[in-house]
């Protein structure tokens, strides 16, 4: 038996104020009993850790506030043997606890309220909800059946019984809701996620690609308004399968290295896209769909950017220096994250956060603040 509950109550002292409502689920649930097997991103690839191996590392890392992987590309560290070391591409996580309460508050659940979290994961953001509003209040939905069928042993475990369905939850779902809480990002918003939500609900998720975190109320003709809150958040993408598709890197091997239709000088120096939160979003909200890569050796730096349309675009230069940029295909990317960045550079801001959110009932969601607006179909 570990003695866990000392690590558990830093863990709530860390995460929640001493009047918060979610203390004393933080402090009551085993996070580690959620997560026994998790993955380490080193250098040389993808690490196996076992709690069971080393009681200390488990407790300590399993009550810090970080993210624990789970799954790579499918693989499950439950599965896993020490040998294997798949690529770093995230499947699924325990995410950080502060992350958590963070949504729960957006989602502002209360006593009597039926909720829907979307992404079992391992398991323990149900058994939070389950702690403060009790089993039958809380429905969990995974893709994955081995996620949904462990994080079901390990809830009876620790004394939670949650309802839990196998499914993609970007379709039907099993009943009505009064919270959905979305612990995936979404491309869109789904339209079942509306269908889902009672009258005077309200639902909480982010979009992928973004940092956006969107909240907003079930409206009587089977819409929601609501807004951006003004925070930020990201999560892993809603996958419909044990893995994702191959990213648009493997499939465009051509963008490596390939001379580009159009060559010219970048205005500012190589970025990291995915690093640069507020730059990714608004290049998702004006192609959606495009993904980014990124490599570095020492001061020379490599990014691309790809549209399943087949528009690439390649920069390259050392650290600071402008950069050389390729480019082809129907639409010209680096142009696009240019005039973003511009406008960052002359305004100081990206203007996001705050932003006034319509959504139809097909999900079509409308995003306007001020003179600016976006539509994510």
């Amino acid at each position: 038996m570990i003695a866990w509950q000392d690590s558990a109550a830093r863990l709530a002292d860390e995460v929640t104020h001493p009047q918060s409502r979610w203390r004393d689920a933080v402090r009551s649930v085993p996070r580690h009993s959620f997560v026994p097997r998790w993955w380490w991103n080193e250098k040389d690839g993808a690490l196996l850790a076992d709690g069971q191996g080393d009681p200390e590392l488990w407790l300590r890392v399993a009550y810090s506030d970080t993210t624990m992987v789970t799954s790579l590309a499918g693989l499950h560290a439950d599965h896993a043997g020490p040998d294997d070391h798949p690529g770093w591409c995230p499947t699924s996580s325990s995410t950080l606890p502060s992350l958590v309460v963070q949504m729960f508050r957006h989602a502002r659940p209360d006593a009597g309220m039926d909720l829907l979290d979307v992404g079992t994961g391992s398991g323990y953001s149900a058994a939070l909800l389950a702690h403060r509003f009790g089993d039958r209040r809380v429905t969990s939905v995974d893709v994955d059946p081995y996620l949904t069928e462990a994080a079901q042993g390990r809830w009876e475990q620790a004394g939670y019984r949650p309802q839990v369905f196998t499914l993609d939850a970007t379709g039907e779902l099993p009943a009505t809701y009064d919270r959905v809480i979305a612990s995936v990002s979404v491309p869109r918003i789904p339209a079942s996620w509306l269908t889902a939500l009672r009258p005077g609900g309200r639902l909480v998720t982010t979009i992928t690609g973004t940092s956006l975190i969107i909240g907003a109320q079930k409206q009587d003709d089977g819409g929601a308004v609501g807004r951006v809150e003004r925070d930020w958040a990201g999560f892993m993408g809603v996958r419909h399968g044990p893995d994702y598709p191959p990213r648009l890197m493997l499939q465009m091997p051509h963008a490596r290295d390939q001379e580009g239709e159009e060559v010219g000088t970048g205005r500012y120096p190589v970025l990291d896209v995915s690093q640069a939160w507020e730059v990714m979003t608004r290049l998702t909200l004006a192609v959606p769909g495009i993904q980014s890569h990124f490599e570095s050796a020492g001061t020379h730096r490599r990014s691309w950017l790809l549209h399943e349309d087949g528009s690439w675009a390649r920069a390259e230069a050392h650290w600071m220096n402008p950069p050389t940029v390729h480019q082809s295909g129907p639409r010209r990317l680096w142009d696009r994250l240019e005039r973003i960045r511009h406008r960052l550079n002359t305004e100081g801001t990206v203007a996001l956060y705050g932003a006034d959110v319509r959504i139809e009932p097909d999900g079509t969601c409308h995003l306007t603040q001020g003179h600016w607006s976006a539509t994510i179909r």
